[in-house]
């Protein structure tokens, strides 16, 4: 199952550099995971400083 960010977002960014598919990109207001590159990897998760990245 792919990676969603939740509603605790920050948007604080830390997270779209370390995905290695470019399947996280700025939303309205938080930041959003593409289902269709995400390799679910965790890279997203182990960065994200309130733990918004979450196993769909």
């Amino acid at each position: 199952m792919a990676y969603v960010i939740s509603d605790s977002c920050i948007a604080c960014g830390a997270c779209e550099p370390e995905c290695p598919t470019e399947a996280i990109s700025e939303g309205d207001p938080i930041y959003v995971i593409d289902p269709d590159k995400c390799i679910e990897c965790g890279a997203c998760a182990n960065v994200c400083p309130v733990d918004a990245p979450v196993e769909e």
